[in-house]
């Protein structure tokens, strides 16, 4: 792809995966969404407990305008057009093995990992996702039903691609895939500083 080189032991679909705008308006099948929730349930987590839950629509079935209203009015121009719109939301508290319940200082950190193997199983069937945090916070909760003792971390849609010039052009110019910061500026020996 344009703009990208990675080292060559580097698994391809990882280098190929990006963020797209441009979504054919199609959509997707309920088992391919099954399939790719079940790949982000495999993620590794502390203690396996697997804080994550996610909440979806598919394009034009009954929760659509309700999850795509909590995106901050940008992120619907644009992600309207995508198939499918997932908020991923996480526990905050987790139950030991002896049963007492605490908090669960990974659990951000966990449900990123979910999210990740998402898209990349995604990326794997085809499809392409964006991961966004452009949503109305502090109301999409409440909207949602979500329980003060769980997070919404993010959102993200899946969908096929779709041709750039469906965007405004502000954005076509934008959308392609771009490089990667060097192992140099995000690895470091030691201390951070």
């Amino acid at each position: 792809m344009t703009g990208r080189t990675a080292h060559p032991r580097i698994e391809k679909l990882i280098v190929d995966r990006w963020s797209p705008r441009a979504f054919e308006a199609a959509e997707i099948p309920q088992e391919d969404l099954d399939v790719i929730f079940e790949a982000a349930g495999w993620a590794p987590s502390a203690y396996n407990v697997q804080p994550w839950t996610f909440l979806y629509a598919r394009k034009g079935d009954a929760n659509w305008d309700l999850l795509l209203s909590q995106l901050i009015e940008f992120n619907q121009g644009w992600a309207q057009h995508a198939s499918a719109l997932v908020f991923v939301v996480s526990a905050n508290n987790s139950t030991g093995p002896d049963g007492t319940v605490g908090p669960n200082h990974s659990h951000s950190f966990d449900a990123g990992a979910a999210w990740a193997l998402a898209a990349i199983q995604a990326q794997a069937m085809g499809y392409h996702t964006h991961g966004m945090t452009g949503i109305k916070f502090g109301e999409a909760e409440k909207a949602l039903g979500i329980p003060d003792d769980h997070r919404l971390e993010a959102a993200f849609v899946i969908g096929k691609l779709g041709p750039k010039e469906s965007l405004p052009e502000f954005l076509q110019e934008r959308e392609m895939a771009v490089g990667r910061k060097p192992v140099s500026e995000i690895a470091k020996a030691g201390k951070f500083a």
